[in-house]
């Protein structure tokens, strides 16, 4: 079975050689309590209820462990079963010839890996979704670690071109709690951002204002700790890009040339640290040989905590 199966890389971890034994998942959370004799939290036919994984455009099914996982199969030109897990679910692809039975003994020598896999899509995605941002007066949002309250502030300066707003027309300041120390009491956030704009904006006004003063901040911060790393690492970058891709942080061209994720800037400092070391790194070492990766460590010494934080922080959705 092992010389034709494949398991493909899902966006945060490597599959593992070899497939992990089933191991039951967390038990669903309880209903709401209800008082009374002999009510339980949850019934019993729910307690017992295996998990359910289904992708949008699945067209086979199985059970795995305990789960059932409605799957999208295709077949193709390829020599080995493939799987990969993803946001929308699992995805099996296989050569033509390969029958059925072989493809399904193969999910299931690899089911405890396949279920652990989609429980914790379901769990980031669940994270995901709670990091919804409704923008208006008194959202908040991460920015270098520390949590910014939105503060709609008529009273900045702000102009409209032409009958319309944009966002670098829009004056943004950010205040400490040293200008508003109503905000330095114990577990409140410290930090506003003041917003020129009426408290009847719309919600993408304000967004986009946000969004385009973060952007700035982001190219001061990468700015800044690039120049701090490369003489440490004895590299010189030429070129500071900002990006907005959806799986990758950063890149770097032996020419020197930086691309960086705006979004990291909702990170705390050293998780930026990180990210800006391993691509000045990688105009030392340009793959991801221990090699490299003792570059990195040798100016970031615990970066396999900070790789860690990278992939596991739920960031907010913009859109």
């Amino acid at each position: 079975m092992r010389s034709f199966l494949q398991l493909a890389l899902d966006l945060f971890d490597a599959a593992p050689m070899q497939a992990p034994v089933c191991k039951p998942l967390p038990a669903p959370p309880s209903a709401p309590e209800v008082h009374g004799p002999f009510q339980p939290a949850q019934t019993l036919s729910s307690a017992m209820a295996p998990a359910q994984f289904s992708h949008p455009r699945a067209n086979r099914q199985t059970r795995l462990c305990d789960a059932h996982v409605a799957y999208e199969f295709k077949r193709g030109k390829r020599r080995t079963i493939g799987m990969q897990v993803g946001p929308d679910g699992l995805v099996v692809s296989a050569p033509r010839w390969v029958p059925l039975y072989e493809v399904e003994a193969a999910l299931q020598e690899k089911a405890g890996w396949i279920v652990r896999k989609l429980d914790e899509m379901r769990e980031r995605k669940l994270r995901l979704d709670a990091t919804h941002i409704e923008w208006r007066d008194g959202s908040s949002f991460p920015f270098l670690g520390e949590t910014v309250i939105v503060v709609l502030d008529p009273t900045q300066a702000y102009r409209s071109v032409g009958g319309s707003l944009k966002a670098d027309d829009v004056e943004v300041v950010l205040h400490t709690d040293a200008q508003a120390p109503n905000l330095t009491l114990e577990g409140v956030p410290r930090l506003t951002l003041h917003i020129g704009l009426p408290q009847h904006a719309s919600t993408q006004q304000i967004r986009d204002a946000v969004q385009a003063w973060l952007m700035r901040q982001a190219h001061r911060v990468f700015t800044e700790r690039l120049q701090h790393y490369a003489p440490q690492l004895g590299v010189q970058w030429r070129k500071l890009s900002l990006s907005s891709a959806g799986t990758r942080w950063g890149s770097a061209t032996s020419d020197g040339a930086i691309r960086l994720n705006w979004r990291l800037v909702h990170f705390r400092r050293s998780v930026i640290d990180y990210v800006v070391a391993h691509e000045l790194s990688h105009l030392r070492v340009m793959d991801h040989s221990p090699r490299f990766w003792d570059t990195v460590r040798s100016v970031v010494p615990d970066y396999q905590s900070l790789r860690g934080e990278l992939r596991d922080e739920a960031l907010p959705r913009w859109h």
